[in-house]
């Protein structure tokens, strides 16, 4: 069952029809409804087109959230072998936000580690809804030193509103451990590329991408600040969001033009949930060819590749 945004409502209405038009059909052998149900279905790929030809930023938005986006689960299921999770900061507990361990992926030993939202009311509760706390990313810190120490290259995947804002997480140190984690992405000697797979939100997503190379699937989005929290923060109004969304530039394309992200990963029409294989294929290239050009490169090599590309960043901007 295809779960639809809100501008997705008319195209629900004409896909709809056509399932009904086939029902019947099912019940009563003798209608030949497959014309009509054909002129349906092609009604409805034109307006899939036409509405993913030109998405503002606050629908890609909605499409960055879509509940059946490929979580952080399913790309490492599906793009790597041999995967051992690793659990636990050695100091508080296991964050469930957080997943990582050793894999293959295509043969070569590496470390991913990235945010899972969780994909049922139960597995997103046990997850926060990807909202790491302060052990989430010390449990990053460690496994990015151990990647460090036998030389494995890091491959994150970032999908999070953002930092888990609740008491007990600021009592532990979250901006102490968002900050080192981020740190430690600048220090480590070996590639590190990070993919934004849904959302990137705040410094709970830069502290996994700071990395030397970082791509983003076409309609996910990677921004200082989610919408809503703009809004309410700058104009106090909730009916700002849109505005607030299209003032932070958070989209692939606005991004790419100012240096935050080195690739746009292009989705299936209508958005990665439609077609998840086709997605994470693209992703499994994607990965394979920034892994390929950062092998190249010694440890010096990498730090300095590191260090320029956060230098330049944003130099050549968009216009006001």
């Amino acid at each position: 069952m295809t779960n639809y945004l809100n501008f997705e409502k008319p195209l629900a209405e004409i896909e709809g029809k056509a399932e009904e038009l086939r029902a019947l059909a099912r019940q009563n052998a003798e209608m030949d409804i497959e014309a009509e149900a054909k002129a349906l279905d092609a009604k409805a790929a034109e307006l899939l087109k036409t509405l993913y030809s030109d998405l503002t930023p606050w629908r890609k938005c909605q499409v960055a959230r879509h509940q059946d986006r490929p979580h952080c689960k399913d790309y490492i299921s599906r793009l790597f072998d041999d995967y051992t999770p690793l659990a636990g900061d050695r100091n508080f507990a296991d964050d469930h936000a957080v997943m990582g361990g050793l894999a293959r992926f295509s043969g070569t030993p590496v470390m991913v580690i990235g945010h899972e939202k969780g994909a049922d009311t139960k597995s997103r509760i046990s997850r926060n809804f990807g909202m790491a706390r302060p052990e989430g990313y010390r449990k990053a810190i460690r496994l990015m030193d151990m990647a460090d120490k036998f030389n494995l290259p890091v491959i994150t995947l970032v999908d999070t509103p953002g930092a888990y804002p609740g008491k007990g997480a600021e009592e532990r140190g979250q901006s102490e451990a968002i900050a080192r984690s981020t740190e430690k992405c600048l220090q480590i000697g070996v590639p590190l590329i990070s993919v934004i797979i849904g959302e990137g939100g705040s410094g709970g997503a830069v502290a996994f991408a700071t990395a030397n190379r970082v791509a983003m699937l076409e309609h996910s989005i990677y921004s200082v600040i989610s919408p809503e929290g703009c809004a309410s923060i700058l104009w106090k109004d909730a009916e700002k969001t849109r505005e607030a969304a299209e003032a932070l530039r958070l989209t692939a394309q606005d991004l790419a033009k100012l240096g935050v992200n080195d690739q746009v990963i292009k989705e299936p029409l209508g958005g990665a949930h439609r077609d998840p294989n086709t997605t994470l294929e693209a992703v499994r290239a994607a990965i394979a060819e920034m892994l390929a050009e950062l092998s190249q490169k010694n440890r010096k090599q990498l730090l300095a590749d590191r260090r320029k590309k956060y230098l330049k960043m944003g130099m050549t901007g968009l216009a006001a």
